[in-house]
């Protein structure tokens, strides 16, 4: 099934002693797939996403990513080929890293700049993603500086600076006024619509946040997938009140989801 799937896992769970918090769990993105990952609190989404970011390796089953198998690859190697953006990045980036070389250094998957050495298409690419996020203009500020809105724009940015095959978002949207998530729900949305545009993983807990664009929708409950499949067949009423054990109305408007209770 090489070049099928972008990511495979099958078979996949994690223990911590006697407790399975993740699995068995059987999952695939093909190319051109922009999926989204929802559910309650301590559904394993969190650490779904550290294994497929290759953070650590699952207690048993096979995952399969870019047609290598986690286990029987160089692990540096691969991680130039995904790109990142969530807590899983954001923690370990320098507060004195200037913004423009945050966006530079993903090139070589490296934080923290120090002798490398970058060509003109380098720097002119970080300039066009700082751009296309709406933060061109902080390319000289120090990260430390910026508020949590502009934080998740450069971190997009430099998700996306090596050209990765496949890009993983953690809430991406969390801690954004109104108006900031709306903003950068719309940039990635029309970034996405592009063709070449990678195959992506956003993990949310809010339907609201599921950007214009998304193609499929995986819902995890107690570790385990509760349902998959096309993002409109999966993001209903019936489904998240079953999931989240609260009736719930969903609204589905154009390419965007609303839920209240009722």
């Amino acid at each position: 099934m090489a070049g099928e799937y972008v990511l495979e896992l099958r078979d996949v769970s994690v223990r911590r002693g006697d407790r399975t918090i993740l699995g068995p769990l059987t999952f695939a993105i093909k190319p051109g797939e922009r999926w989204v990952v929802l559910g309650p609190n301590g559904a394993g989404k969190s650490t779904l996403l550290q294994i497929l970011a290759t953070r650590f390796f699952p207690t048993t089953g096979s995952v399969h990513l870019l047609d290598k198998e986690m286990g029987k690859v160089d692990l540096a190697e691969l991680r130039t080929r995904i790109g990142i953006c969530g807590a899983l990045i954001s923690e370990v980036i320098p507060e004195s890293e200037v913004v423009r070389d945050v966006v530079l250094t993903a090139a070589y998957a490296i934080l923290g700049r120090w002798n490398e050495a970058y060509d003109l298409w380098d720097e002119s690419r970080a300039v066009a993603l700082l751009t296309t996020f709406g933060v061109r203009d902080l390319a000289d500020r120090s990260y430390g500086t910026l508020s949590e809105g502009e934080r998740k724009r450069v971190q997009i940015s430099r998700a996306l600076m090596a050209d990765p095959e496949l890009l993983l978002l953690d809430e991406p949207a969390s801690g954004l006024d109104l108006g900031g998530r709306e903003d950068l729900l719309r940039r990635f949305s029309v970034f996405a619509s592009d063709p070449m545009a990678p195959a992506s993983l956003l993990v949310t807990h809010h339907i609201e946040e599921i950007p214009a664009g998304t193609t499929h929708a995986l819902i995890l409950k107690d570790g385990q997938v509760a349902i998959s499949g096309p993002v409109a067949e999966v993001i209903t009423s019936q489904h998240i009140s079953a999931i989240f054990e609260l009736p719930i109305t969903v609204v589905h408007e154009g390419e965007r989801f609303f839920a209240r209770s009722i």
